[in-house]
C-alpha cells in the first residue's frame, strides 16, 4: 500500500526558499508518475509540478524559473526545490503518484509566504 508523507513547510518571507520532500513507502515509486499539487483556502487543487517515470519536470506557468522538482528513484523520494517565494504560493502542497491510473496522495505540507 502506497503511502506518502510530505515535509518542509514552513513560513517565509516573499523572497525566499524551501525544499519539500515526499517519501513513499509503498514501493512501487520507480515505476509511478510523481507529482506536486497545492491548495489554497476556497480553490481548488492546483497542479505544480510533475516528472513521470524517466521523464523530464513539468511545471505549471507560475513557477516556471523558480521551482525545481526531482526524485530519487531509489530513495523513493521526491523534491520540490522552491526559490524566491511569492505570497501566492502560499498553500498546502500535496504529493501525488499515478501507477497504472491509481493515484495515491500525501497529506501534505503547509506552506506560507509572507509579504
Amino acid at each position: 500500500q502506497v503511502q506518502l508523507v510530505e515535509s518542509g513547510g514552513d513560513l517565509v518571507q516573499a523572497g525566499g526558499s524551501l525544499n519539500l520532500t515526499c517519501t513513499d513507502t509503498g514501493g512501487i515509486f520507480g515505476f509511478a508518475i510523481t507529482a506536486w499539487y497545492r491548495q489554497s483556502p476556497g480553490k481548488e487543487r492546483e497542479f505544480v509540478a510533475s516528472i513521470p517515470w524517466g521523464g523530464q519536470p513539468d511545471y505549471t506557468d507560475s513557477v516556471k524559473g523558480r521551482f525545481t522538482m526531482s526524485r530519487d528513484n531509489a530513495k523513493s523520494i521526491m523534491y520540490l526545490q522552491m526559490n524566491n517565494l511569492k505570497p501566492e504560493d502560499t498553500g498546502r502542497y500535496i504529493c501525488n503518484t499515478r501507477f497504472k491510473d491509481v493515484d495515491s496522495w500525501g497529506q501534505g505540507t503547509q506552506v506560507t509566504v509572507s509579504s
